[in-house]
């Protein structure tokens, strides 16, 4: 029995979208799964075909990049710091340029995020006695910072003092 396109794609879309931590290798592998493999449907895939299964990878590296910058999430399991962020945002631009596709909305939004996030970790550090949550060094924040746009300004001392230090950080 031969699989409808139309459903193989939109399960590979699926796949992408929920692909956890690497949207970039689901989307190779559905590519491949769909044109390719000796298994697979062998679709000759449309421009819009595979601009829907970029969009899926896109929209999981945009969420993986954000969930890190969300404060609140900084109890919950899913949460991954700072630092997973940098190398999300880091995945996802590497992305976009191999498949030369703009990052400037997603760089928009964790730019605000990382901004929002300073914001409330530098509150909170001021009045609740904790340790930082902040994962990184000053160093990789400072060059996140200057990646995304965002200026640290006059939190620069206090989040020195709270980053993580470069001999501790692996």
């Amino acid at each position: 029995m031969k699989s409808d396109p139309a459903e193989a794609i939109e399960n590979e879309w699926y796949v992408i979208r929920y692909s956890g931590e690497t949207p970039e290798i689901a989307y190779n592998s559905a590519i491949y799964h769909l044109t390719r493999a000796k298994d697979g449907p062998h679709i000759c895939l449309a421009d819009e075909q595979v601009d829907f299964l970029k969009q899926a990878a896109i929209e999981r590296y945009t969420e993986i990049v954000l969930r890190d910058l969300q404060h609140a999430n900084c109890t919950k399991s899913i949460y991954r710091g700072i630092a997973r962020s940098i190398i999300n945002y880091r995945r996802f631009c590497m992305f976009c340029m191999r498949q030369h596709l703009d990052v400037n909305v997603v760089r928009t939004q964790a730019a605000e995020a990382l901004q929002i996030f300073i914001e409330t970790e530098i509150q909170q550090l001021q009045s609740v006695n904790r340790p930082s949550i902040i994962n990184c060094t000053y160093q990789e924040l400072q060059d996140y910072a200057v990646e995304l746009g965002v200026e640290l300004g006059s939190w620069c001392e206090v989040l020195e003092k709270h980053c993580l230090l470069p001999s501790l950080h692996p």
